[in-house]
């Protein structure tokens, strides 16, 4: 069934499925960001993980796309960004995997493009925005 959409005065139908994107990062902080900045967007499903470990319990929900912070600060021994980059990849060879790190080592953003990573993006004063238009580019128009 189609959704209704209202916005002011304006009232449409929407036939594109939602797209279901997920956020895996440790700090509850910019969970919280990211989900509050995508989850009122016409157009997108919003799930967060705060391991990934967590995540790739979810995968059997195919996400259209999934966004892994690079560093994980938790409990030892859980896995890394790289690590659940490219689980990942091996679980959906189609996933599109976006990275985001506060770090800018050029090894780093390597290893994760050479690990399935679509994109490498730096949480700096602008990650938002860029990360907006990056997900708009990469599923559709998400408004």
């Amino acid at each position: 069934m189609d959704d209704l959409h209202v916005k002011g005065d304006e009232f449409r139908f929407s036939t594109m499925p939602n797209k279901l994107v997920f956020f895996v990062d440790d700090d509850k902080l910019i969970l919280n960001l990211l989900e509050y900045t995508f989850k009122s967007r016409d157009g997108i499903q919003v799930k967060t993980f705060f391991s990934g470990e967590e995540c790739l319990d979810h995968m059997q929900l195919k996400p259209d796309l999934v966004v892994v912070d690079h560093m994980f600060m938790g409990t030892k021994g859980q896995m890394n960004g790289l690590q659940v980059v490219r689980k990942i990849r091996e679980i959906d060879q189609d996933a599109i995997i976006l990275v985001l790190s506060g770090q800018d080592d050029e090894s780093i953003i390597a290893d994760f493009i050479q690990s399935g990573a679509k994109q490498y993006i730096s949480k700096d004063d602008y990650f938002i925005d860029t990360l907006i238009e990056t997900i708009e580019a990469e599923v559709g128009s998400v408004s």
